[in-house]
């Protein structure tokens, strides 16, 4: 039997679309309200700001 092209390779393929539409509703909250979000990028957190700034959540050395 013949797999089909346009089935994700994970068991719930949702979860990718509901995870980016989640994080775009985020920053579209973060910008009416003038607030930043945090995710983690390269292992490290950080905040976004709806100017599109991106800066460590923690300077070197905090915890």
């Amino acid at each position: 039997m013949e797999e089909q092209s346009n089935v994700s390779e994970r068991k719930f393929g949702w979860v990718d679309k509901w995870a980016k539409m989640t994080g775009e509703r985020a920053m579209i909250d973060a910008k009416a309200n003038n607030t930043y979000i945090v995710y983690e990028k390269n292992g490290k957190l950080v905040k976004e700001f709806p100017n599109g700034d991106v800066v460590p959540l923690y300077k070197d050395g905090e915890s």
